[in-house]
C-alpha cells in the first residue's frame, strides 16, 4: 500500500511539473508581435550565494526579489557561474515562480564541476527541452549551446568551454566548430534582433561604478584570433553580446559591437563592486539597457544607470 501511495505522490508531483513546463514552453513560444517591445532580465555570478544557507536578504535571493519588484520580464538569461544551478532555479521558482523561463550559460565554474554539468544537460536534454529552442548545439555541446526565438528577437546561448568534442574542454574559447555553429545559426535567422551570450567577455572592461578590472588577460581576449573573429561575427549581424565573468557591471560600446558585462549578483558575497542585474527591452524602437544595483549591503537595489544600444537591429540604428 504504502509503494502505491509512494508512486500516486510521485506521479502528481510529475504532472505538475510537466504541466508548469508545457505552460512555460507556450509562453515563450507565442512571444509578442514581431514589432512589440519585451523586456528580460540578465543576471549572474551569483555561485553559492543562492545556496539556502545565503538566503538571508543580503546575498542572491535579495537580488531576486528586487527583480521580481522592479519587474521580472518574460524570461532570465544567466551568462555563466551559477552553480549549483538547482540552487538559482529554486530561488527563482519561489520568488517570481516555477514557470518562469530560465536560460543558463556554461560558466568557468559549471565547465569544472560534473554535477553541475550533468544537471545542466538534463535541464536541456536532448537539446531542445528548454522553452522555444530553436536549433541545438552541435555534437558534443548539444544542451549547452542552443539557440532560441522570442517576438522579433533571436537568441543564441554558447558554451565557451565546448572544444569541438567535449563540452567541458576548451579554457574560455571560441573554436572553429563552436564558430561555425554560430555563424550558421545566426545567418539561418530572419529576426530583425540577434544577442548572443556567453560567459567570457570579449574584452574585460572595469566596474562601471567601483573601476575594478578582472580576468584582464584571461577571458575571450587570451585567443586574440579566435576572439577577433568572433567580434567581427557579432558586428556583422549588429548582435548584443552578453556576458559576466568579471564581476564587474558595465555597457560597453567595443570596436561596433555592444558588450553587456552583467557584474554579479551574489550580495555581499562580492564586495569589490556592487551587486546587480540588468533589464534590457528590446522590440520596439532602440534597445534600452538598465543596470540595477545595491547599495553596498545586498539590498535597497535600485536603477543607476540606462544605455540605449544605437546600432543594432534591422537597421543599425
Amino acid at each position: 500500500m504504502e509503494k502505491i501511495r509512494s508512486w500516486g505522490w510521485k506521479s502528481a508531483f510529475l504532472l505538475v511539473s510537466m504541466g508548469m513546463l508545457f505552460a512555460c514552453q507556450e509562453k515563450i513560444k507565442a512571444g509578442p508581435q514581431e514589432g512589440s517591445g519585451f523586456t528580460f532580465l540578465i543576471s549572474c555570478d551569483m555561485r553559492e550565494f543562492a545556496k539556502p544557507e545565503y538566503r538571508d536578504g543580503r546575498h542572491f535571493a535579495q537580488a531576486v526579489q528586487a527583480i521580481a519588484d522592479a519587474g521580472a520580464g518574460e524570461f532570465m538569461v544567466s551568462p555563466g557561474d551559477i552553480d549549483p544551478p538547482q540552487d538559482v532555479r529554486e530561488v527563482l521558482d519561489s520568488l517570481i515562480g516555477a514557470g518562469y523561463p530560465w536560460y543558463p550559460v556554461i560558466g568557468n565554474h559549471e565547465a569544472e564541476t560534473p554535477e553541475d554539468m550533468a544537471w545542466l544537460r538534463e535541464y536541456n536534454a536532448g537539446g531542445d527541452k528548454l522553452p522555444g529552442i530553436v536549433r541545438s548545439g552541435p555534437e558534443g555541446s548539444v544542451e549547452t549551446t542552443f539557440s532560441f526565438d522570442y517576438g522579433p528577437v533571436h537568441f543564441a546561448v554558447i558554451n565557451q568551454y565546448y572544444d569541438g568534442s567535449s563540452d567541458i574542454g576548451a579554457n574560455g574559447d571560441v573554436v572553429d566548430e563552436l564558430y561555425q555553429w554560430l555563424a550558421a545559426d545566426l545567418a539561418a535567422s530572419t529576426k530583425p534582433y540577434k544577442i548572443v551570450a556567453g560567459h567570457e567577455p570579449v574584452v574585460p572592461v572595469p566596474d562601471e561604478s567601483s573601476g575594478r578590472v578582472r580576468h584582464a588577460d584571461d577571458s575571450l581576449n587570451e585567443h586574440e584570433q579566435n576572439n577577433a573573429r568572433f567580434m567581427a561575427l557579432l558586428r556583422k549581424h549588429r548582435a548584443i553580446y552578453l556576458c559576466g565573468h568579471t564581476h564587474n557591471a558595465s555597457v560597453s560600446y567595443i570596436n561596433g559591437l555592444w558588450q553587456l558585462d552583467a557584474g554579479h549578483s551574489r550580495g555581499v558575497g562580492d564586495m569589490g563592486a556592487p551587486s546587480s542585474f540588468m533589464r534590457v527591452s528590446v522590440g520596439e524602437g532602440v534597445p534600452e539597457v538598465e543596470l540595477w544595483r545595491d547599495d553596498g549591503s545586498g539590498s535597497n537595489y535600485a536603477l543607476r544607470s540606462t544605455w540605449t544600444l544605437h546600432g543594432v537591429g534591422p537597421a543599425g540604428e
